[in-house]
């Protein structure tokens, strides 16, 4: 037998642990800021032109989930993040290549595995050490292939719960950029949103989690990320923001007991302040516990 399909018998003696489908739902807010600027549009706040309501991207979100990982796992075993900044993706798949070949791989050289047992555990070796990757998937079909990869935990856009109001002020520096100028100082725009209450829906496969060795302790830093990833992501341009609530649905099955969006209707958000919205407190949500489907449990954090 090769060592490629020994390594392969290996990883499908593994016993990893499963994890049941769950499906979640977060609010999160912003006050005097831009959540998620649009590069296309000037960075202006997104929004939705035909109703209004403000969007922040899933790519986005999924940004601060990776930042929180790095940040408190300090890309530890099992924690590497993929997509990170001033990361080089091919250099990612050498890695690969390199612990299953046991050789020097050439940063010039493209690279693809011998066999179909090698390319399954090259994938397997990428989701293991990546965070992300055994999350959100990753596609690693490059010149350096490392295959593709369907993640179990999957987010929807965020979307607010009342039409937006994007506000641009003007903002001056008294300092200039270029020497020589006829002025002492020079002025700029800013957009900000004067407050927004934001609603998005996730998803955990427990089929995809175990193609991906997405395990409990997996989940459990999933949900640490989701409630935290705000406070480690500051900036002037970004307001105040601040993760408001997270509602979980656990399923007692990997398939799952119910269909997602009879789950995501039993929660609801309503604004009960007269006039615009400026805070949290002008918001009532509601998670409605009655005779739940059998099998499904819900907590909200």
């Amino acid at each position: 037998m090769t060592d490629t399909a020994m390594q392969q018998e290996t990883l499908e003696q593994e016993v990893v642990p499963t994890i049941h489908r769950h499906e979640f739902t977060i609010f999160f807010d912003v006050q005097n800021g831009n959540p998620n600027g649009d590069p296309d549009m000037g960075n202006m706040p997104r929004i939705d032109p035909e109703t209004g309501h403000g969007i922040v991207t899933d790519v986005c979100l999924k940004r601060k989930v990776r930042n929180y990982v790095e940040i408190t796992r300090e890309q530890g075993e099992g924690h590497r993040i993929y997509v990170t900044e001033g990361a080089v993706l091919n250099e990612q798949h050498r890695k690969a290549y390199r612990s299953l070949r046991g050789e020097e791989v050439d940063k010039l050289k493209e690279l693809k595995p011998k066999d179909r047992a090698e390319a399954a555990t090259l994938t397997h070796w990428m989701c293991d050490n990546f965070y992300d990757v055994r999350a959100f998937g990753a596609v690693m079909t490059t010149k350096v292939n490392c295959g593709q990869v369907r993640g179990p935990v999957q987010f929807t856009f965020a979307r607010s719960i009342d039409p937006v109001f994007s506000q641009e002020t003007t903002i001056t520096r008294q300092a200039v950029t270029q020497e020589g100028a006829e002025k002492d100082r020079e002025m700029g725009r800013k957009h900000i949103i004067p407050y927004a209450l934001y609603r998005m829906d996730g998803y955990v496969s427990g089929h995809l989690a175990e193609k991906t060795h997405f395990g409990p302790e997996d989940l459990e830093l999933l949900w640490e990320a989701l409630e935290n990833m705000f406070e480690h992501d500051r900036s002037a341009s970004r307001g105040q923001m601040a993760m408001r609530k997270l509602v979980i649905f656990q399923h007692g099955s990997k398939l799952g007991n119910a269909p997602a969006h009879k789950l995501f209707e039993r929660i609801s958000a309503r604004k009960i302040a007269e006039g615009p919205a400026r805070s949290y407190a002008d918001y009532e949500i509601t998670v409605n516990t009655n005779e739940l489907p059998d099998g499904v449990t819900v907590s909200e954090q």
